[in-house]
């Protein structure tokens, strides 16, 4: 979705520009090949963005896209490395890409048929220390080995991480 994104701003950019013929050089294989219709696009969360490229490469009078692998693209590192040292005095704030409905980290978290958060049961398994009741042995351990990954304070749940940052 970033490789996309980035994609986005990009053409969005040339188009305000009135640029009418564009060769655009990636680094990044599969969107490439999904533009260029070589590859599938299989996954959904990522359908909305591979038609919004196609529907902004219809502007351009003539634009070719070429892959180019990361370790020969030096030139777009060094930029990089460089844009990352400016500090703009809007705070690098850009706005975002009216592509999604809902933000990015919604569409990891799968929703319940129950109604219940997704960490229902760990919740329920750190309060309680207890299983819930017809669990098989493989729900037992899968639950118990996530549920190590969380600690409980209060009413909040945190993730626990090897550099001890609180998630």
């Amino acid at each position: 979705m970033a490789e996309y994104e980035s994609c986005i701003l990009g053409l969005r950019m040339v188009i305000d520009m009135n640029i009418k013929e564009l060769l655009v050089i990636r680094d990044s294989d599969l969107l490439i090949h999904q533009v260029l219709r070589e590859w599938a696009t299989k996954n959904t969360k990522i359908l909305p963005y591979l038609h919004c490229v196609k529907d902004l490469i219809k502007r351009f009078t003539k634009i070719e896209f070429k892959h180019v692998p990361q370790i020969q693209n030096e030139f777009a590192d060094a930029l990089s490395t460089l844009s990352s040292m400016i500090h703009n005095p809007d705070k690098n704030y850009i706005d975002p890409i009216e592509i999604r409905k809902q933000p990015a980290y919604y569409a990891h978290v799968e929703e319940t048929s129950y109604g219940n958060p997704w960490f229902q049961d760990t919740w329920e398994y750190l309060e309680k220390g207890e299983y819930l009741e017809g669990d098989t042995y493989t729900q037992k351990h899968t639950l118990w080995r996530i549920a190590n990954h969380f600690f409980q304070s209060g009413r909040i749940l945190y993730r626990r991480t090897p550099d001890l940052v609180l998630l």
